[in-house]
Formats: C-alpha cells, structure tokens, sequence
C-alpha cells in the first residue's frame, strides 16, 4: 500500500534537516582548521639543530609532538614549527650518523572525526536506502513486496469492443462484466452478483489479452495488469505478499478491473508432479490467491479476469464456484470473424480496389486474429518490396504462402537426383489430392525449398470450415500424405528420407482413429486414449495407459493395417495415372512451380477415383 503523503514528508524534512546539520559540522571543522596559520613541519633533526642554535622559543610538549615559535622567521615563512618526536636515545644515534630524520605524526582531530563520522553516514545512508523513503519505491530492496502490476487510469485503455471481431460470444459474456461496473445496483436488485472471476482460455493468439483492455476500456475503471511470471522471485514470500498488495491497491481503487495474463504460470495445480517434501514458493503464492478470491466482496467492484492457454494444467480449487466462476473460449474465428478481423486490418493499409476480403478470408482456415494481422503486414511488406502502389491479392497470397511454408530458400541448391525425386514426391501428393474428391483442393505445388527443412511442397486449400470428419475423409487425408512416398516407390528403385513428417501426420491419425474414436470394428466403440483439450499446439497429450498388453498389439497391429491400406491406396491411384505423374513432374523440375492456370490444366487430366470395394 503506498505511503501516506504526510508521513512520507515528515520523514524527508527529518532527513534533510539531519544531512543539512552532518554537512554544516564538517564544513566549521574544515573553516576553523583552516583559518589559523598552519605552522610549518620541520624534521627533527632540523629542531635539534635550531634548538642548539638557539632560534626556537615557547615550545609545547605534546604527546608525540612539539610545537613553538621561531625567534627569526625567514620573510614570508610561518613563525611556528612543529616537529613530530623521536626518542632521546635514538635521536642521539642518528645525529651522530648525520642522517636527516622525523617522527611519525599523530593523527589530527578532523582525520579521527572523520574516521567516526564516515561509518556512521554509510550505514546511515544503507539504512535509509532499505528502510527509509524508498520503502514503497521501485527501488528499495523491501519493495520486492509490492505488487509490480502495471495500473492504467480510466482514461489510459484506450481499446474497445468495437476494435475487437471474430469472438462475439466472447464479447457477448464480457459485456455482461462492463454492465456490472458502470451499473452495479441493477444486478443486485434480485439478490444476483456477478463472478468474481472471469477465466479466458483458448489458443494463442486470439486475442485474450485484447479482450480484458477492451473491458476496462469500455467500463472506464482502473485496469491492474499483471503477468503470472512476476509474481515469484527469488526471495520466499515475495509472491503471497504482491497478491495481497494487488488485492489492496485494487480495492482502494475499485471499482476496477485486475487482470492476470499467463494464469497457467501461477495457478498450476499443486503435487501435479513428484512431492518436494517442503514448502514450495509457487504454492504459497497460489493460496494466498485462492485466500484473497474468497475474501473480496463481489458487490465491492473489484473484477479479475486471467487469460490461460493451457487450462488443463491449472488447480481444480481455482476453477471451482466462487473463484473463477466463468471461463470464456476465445477461439480461432470462422470465416466469418476472419473477414471482421482481416477489415479492421485491411484499413491500415492502402489495398488494391476490388480485393474481396471474403477471399482472403477463405485462405486462411485456422489462422488466429494475430496471425491474421501479420498476414495483412506481410503482404503490405511484399507490395513495398515490389514499388507497388497498392496492396493486390497476389501479395496476399505470398505472405500466406511464406507463413505456412516458411521463407524461400533459393540458394539451397538441391542435386539434380534430388531434384527428381522432391518433383515425384510432391506430384504424388497432387496427384492422389486431385483423384479424391472429398480432399482440399490443390492451390499450389512447388519445389522451391521453403524454411528450415522444407525442400518442397503441396499447398491445398479447404473450402469451408471444418468440425468434424468421417472415417471415409480421414482415409482420404492418409493416403493424401502417402502419396508422396507412393510416388517415389513406383518410380525409383528405392524410397528416400523425404517422407518422415508425411509417415508421422498419417500414424497420428491412424492411431486417432484407432485408440480414440473407435473407429476400427475388430476393437469395437472404446476409447483407449482419451484426448485432452490442447490449446498449444505440439503440446503433450500423455495419460497412463489402462488397457492390457494384448489390447495394445492389437491397436498396433490395426494401426499398422489403416496405413498400409492406405499406402496401397494410393500406389493405385497412381498406376493408374502414371503418365500424367511422370509428364507433371517433368513440367515441375522445368517450372520449379505449378498453380493457376497449369495446375487446372493438369487437373482435368486425373479422373476421379472409385475403389472397387
């Protein structure tokens, strides 16, 4: 909580008038030291000599020093001495050995107030660093405590709904929230409150975060935002003690809206994996959360809303009633939230007349709002290139082609062998996609090497959205990505290393169809291996297994029989078009790239295939 204003000024007037008074000291010590006329230093053997001499008169005897005057002072020169002691029996000595000696000084009163002084105003100063007025700063080492959520006023959100398409349920659901801001007395006429907790899930890019600024932006209330990363440092407690100074700062302020992004990094369950046998920091910091969820007020004002990509991992005992009471899918958005997204995009650029938005939209199934949005900058980047004045279809569909496939990689010389062989492979693909009639349409081929690891590719473009798939289509995909390897085999003597990412997408789906869809009769209508909802892609997908040895070597052995039926499937159909394999691989190594036009043209010559079963 931050220091109250008079306290802090009464403690910066103290401070002040203590270093004003430190500095004063020092300053009078230096004056009056300097104001008197410094006596001159002579050795000690010079004051033996001007004492025998007899030039030297009032003398002071000190501890380890003589002071006196000089009866006859050279113009100009002081007409006091000190000299620093030496004891009688060795002075005798070095006089007679003619040597030129002196004592050590004593330290002087400013040098030993110093040295007292010095350590004082050091830890004086550490003191005040760690303790003092910095206490509620950024930097005192004790602000490791505050919250580091970043705070915006009402009038800083400057996002609204309107800024934000393709999630209108979403929006639908968090209306309701901004309502119950601006309004708070009409919910609670008929008893009902609002949830304490609004949890955003969904994959990445949807824009989740977008959605919580357009909340505060339209409710026009301070907007805590804060990462789940920042809560946990290296100090033990550190994290309990910025979720109970976030709740406060927040209900000092309310109403007003906390909002936690990468929930998932606070908010992992507890004991998912091996016991520790101690306090873990990140589990004090869950519960202190689940503490402050269940202290605060929903009638106070105060909203959290959290955004996770990965709610699968999260604790059960913050997704029950009363915490996180509503989670909200912000999903990747159908054709049509695409062609809302791609117009708020497409106006920050200057675009071609005549370019339906509808198109592009239909080119991108999958893609989320932020993919979207680099789609609509690659193509701006792609037109600048070029000098073109406006933005046409074709940059789009470069920028499209250079996101899936990945950058071009021209230098990458491939040998003439490999050359065929990439040119087969992906004449396979085209080929078996062109004969099926239930696949994606063919949009390009090319075996101009893209990426890291691309030497080649098949681009096919889905015509709708899809939800759902038969068995029949997902028969058809697998030999769609064995065509490749089917094409090779028939062509050369042996197959090549070019299939590895084609073998691995159709055993993924053999298994599915196997293990989780029940779609293999001998195994009947179980699933083996229940999938869990991923937001991540790539993301493990890891269950222990509960079936028994022998269920398992039949899973394998139907898995093993899906593929190979439809590997065999698809040497079939490429027998039967063999010319046109061979004739549209040789136009491949020519063209390096077929579309448009020439790939309709080679379309027409592949019939569609009918099996004889």
């Amino acid at each position: 909580m931050p220091n109250k204003p008079g306290r802090r000024l009464r403690w910066m007037g103290g401070n002040i008038f203590l270093a004003a008074f430190l500095v004063t000291l020092m300053l009078s010590l230096v004056w009056i030291t300097g104001s008197n006329r410094q006596p001159k230093s002579i050795p000690y053997s010079q004051f033996q000599t001007m004492l025998a001499a007899g030039q030297l008169d009032n003398l002071s005897i000190g501890d380890g020093q003589i002071t006196g005057g000089i009866k006859h002072p050279t113009p100009g020169e002081p007409d006091k001495f000190v000299t620093n002691q030496v004891s009688p029996a060795l002075a005798q000595q070095l006089s007679q050995a003619h040597v030129t000696f002196d004592g050590t000084p004593p330290a002087s009163g400013l040098a030993v107030l110093l040295g007292w002084l010095a350590p004082l105003l050091f830890f004086g100063a550490l003191w005040y660093f760690i303790i003092g007025g910095r206490l509620g700063g950024a930097g005192g080492v004790l602000a490791t405590g505050k919250s580091k959520a970043r705070v915006y006023a009402e009038n800083d959100v400057k996002v609204r709904f309107a800024d934000v398409a393709g999630v209108d349920e979403a929006k639908e659901e968090l209306k309701e929230v901004v309502n119950f801001l601006k309004d708070p007395a009409s919910y609670s006429r008929l008893g009902a409150h609002i949830p304490k907790g609004v949890l955003l899930v969904g994959p990445p890019g949807t824009g989740k975060t977008l959605l919580a600024r357009a909340v505060a932006g339209e409710a026009a209330v301070p907007f805590f935002s804060i990462s789940g990363s920042e809560f946990v440092e290296m100090f033990v407690g550190v994290g309990a003690a910025r979720v109970r100074d976030l709740f406060v700062q927040a209900r000092a302020q309310a109403p007003a809206i906390i909002f936690i992004d990468e929930l998932d990094a606070l908010g992992r369950a507890r004991n998912a994996g091996l016991p520790t046998g101690g306090n873990d920091e990140k589990e004090q910091t869950l519960n202190q959360l689940l503490a402050e969820m269940d202290g605060f007020d929903p009638s106070s004002g105060v909203v959290l809303l959290a955004a996770t990509n990965r709610p699968e991992i999260l604790d059960p005992a913050l997704l029950r009633a009363g915490r996180f009471d509503r989670q909200v899918l912000v999903d990747r958005p159908d054709k049509t939230g695409r062609i809302q997204i791609l117009g708020i995009h497409i106006k920050k650029i200057k675009l071609e007349p005549g370019i339906s938005v509808e198109e592009i939209a239909s080119l991108t199934p999958g893609f989320t709002g932020a993919d979207l949005a680099n789609l609509v900058n690659e193509a701006a980047l792609l037109a600048t290139r070029r000098q073109a004045e406006a933005v046409t279809l074709a940059d789009f569909q470069a920028a499209i082609e250079r996101i899936i496939a990945g950058l071009e990689k021209r230098n990458r010389l491939l040998v003439p062998k490999e050359r065929e062989i990439v040119a087969h492979h992906e004449m396979g693909h085209a080929i078996t996609a062109m004969a099926l009639p239930d696949t994606d349409k063919v949009q390009k081929i090319s075996i101009i090497p893209h990426g890291i690891a691309a030497l080649g590719y098949t681009i096919q473009r889905p015509s709708d959205d899809r939800f759902l798939m038969n068995r029949k289509e997902m028969q058809d995909r697998m030999t769609v990505l064995l065509g490749g390897r089917a094409a090779e085999s028939l062509i050369f003597p042996d197959v090549s290393t070019g299939a590895a990412d084609d073998l691995a997408r159709a055993t993924d789906i053999a298994r599915a169809m196997v293990a989780r869809y029940g779609m293999e009769p001998s195994l009947g209508q179980t699933s083996y291996e229940p999938q869990t909802q991923h937001y991540l892609p790539g993301a493990p997908d890891w269950h222990p297994r509960q079936y028994s040895e022998a269920t398992a070597a039949k899973i394998d052995s139907a898995v093993h029989d899906i593929i190979e039926a439809a590997f065999s499937r698809a040497q079939a159909i490429l027998r039967a078009n063999i010319l046109v394999l061979r004739e549209g691989a040789r136009e491949l190594l020519h063209e390096e790239t077929i579309a448009d036009a020439a790939l309709a043209k080679l379309a027409e010559k592949v019939p569609a295939w009918e099996d004889k079963d």
